[in-house]
């Protein structure tokens, strides 16, 4: 199959020539990687990478199709994928269609053929910046000039934009737990591990009021992962310090994490380049064990704001850079983590987050 050209042309000016993979057009965003072996359509699918276009370290794409089950939302959200070698066919059985079919039908443009390694160790290098791919505009000035109208993620709010519309409910009716969760960007595998563990589930729009969330009796409250900067969360913010005052079991993941850092008056700031992966090496400071955890953020909490509140104890640590991965309070049952315990195809060791919220609930 021949495909059409495509161009790739990130802001600090380096440009790269492919071709056409998704649907043709333009499309911009913060360009970033993930060195994720395995799992592309979670990773397309999860609202965290909502503005982003992917970097896919594993040079082969595509080659066992999609399947429903897999999407962690109704449609994949990102701005736009970057891979190596792209595949058209694909080999697994219960696979309902290609990757690029599936791709041009939700709108996704991406670019194929480059030389990925080189891309991601410039990133590495000089840090994740917007960039944009096109296989309609070949000529790079006006190619720079689209450029520039991609908004800078740095004090963007998106969760208000990917979440849920209206309230609706997952999981068995009649189960003894009900937990509300805050939906900033929900993944499915999420809802998933929570019902598996007798929870159930009502799942509220990002700005719900705690009024609203507490008419309907919850034992808990989970506030969710999410695209954007949670430094201009403040409406999240707000329902978070309200649900803490309750006193009721609070757990939050990834930017519900930040959330609940900035709610305890820890600040957050962007990375160099983030953590996209599913080989992140984490260390629970409560037991001492490791664990290999999946990690999707481009934002963190601040270390040293939190050696300032007595009320807030660092509970994971990450083992690469020493950022904080965990957090939880001391007079409340509340704590978070900066990773996704839910990670589906995997690491699963992290799976313990949340039988211990739920047993949490339930005392």
């Amino acid at each position: 199959m021949t495909r059409k050209k495509a161009t790739l042309l990130l802001a600090d000016g380096m440009v790269f020539h492919g071709t056409l993979v998704g649907k043709e057009g333009t499309s911009g965003g913060e360009i970033c990687f993930n060195t994720g072996m395995t799992g592309y359509q979670e990773i397309y699918t999860d609202p965290s990478y909502t503005g982003q276009i992917i970097v896919n370290t594993t040079p082969h794409i595509g080659n066992y199709g999609v399947v429903d089950d897999e999407a962690e939302s109704a449609r994949p959200l990102i701005a736009g994928i970057v891979v190596n070698d792209f595949s058209n066919v694909y080999s697994r059985l219960d696979a309902k269609q290609s990757l690029q079919e599936y791709l041009a039908e939700h709108g996704i443009t991406g670019i194929a053929d480059i030389d990925t390694r080189l891309l991601v160790r410039h990133i590495r290098s000089k840090g994740a910046m917007n960039a944009i791919i096109s296989s309609e505009i070949s000529d790079l000035d006006a190619l720079r000039a689209e450029l520039k109208k991609v908004p800078d993620m740095n004090g963007l709010e998106l969760s208000s934009q990917v979440c849920t519309k209206e309230p609706y409910f997952f999981g068995e009716e009649g189960s003894s737990i009900k937990v509300a969760c805050v939906d900033y960007g929900i993944k499915r595998n999420i809802l998933r591990c929570l019902s598996e563990r007798g929870a159930y589930c009502k799942v509220f729009p990002a700005k719900t009021s705690l009024e609203e969330m507490e008419a309907w009796g919850p034992d808990a409250y989970f506030l969710s992962n999410g695209p954007g900067d949670p430094a201009v969360m403040d409406y999240a913010v707000e329902t978070a310090k309200q649900i803490l005052a309750l006193g009721k079991p609070l757990f939050g993941i990834c930017l519900g994490h930040q959330i609940l850092a900035r709610a305890c008056g820890i600040s957050t700031y962007k990375m160099h380049h983030g953590h996209r992966g599913l080989n992140h090496p984490i260390k629970n400071l409560l037991t001492g064990k490791s664990e290999i955890t999946s990690q999707n953020h481009g934002f963190v909490v601040t270390k040293e704001d939190i050696a300032k509140n007595p009320d807030v104890e660092i509970t994971h640590v990450h083992l690469n850079d020493g950022s904080v991965a965990g957090i939880r309070l001391k007079s409340r049952p509340a704590f978070s983590v900066q990773y996704h315990p839910e990670s589906s195809p995997g690491p699963h060791d992290s799976r313990y987050l949340f039988d211990e919220f739920i047993s949490l609930t339930k005392k």
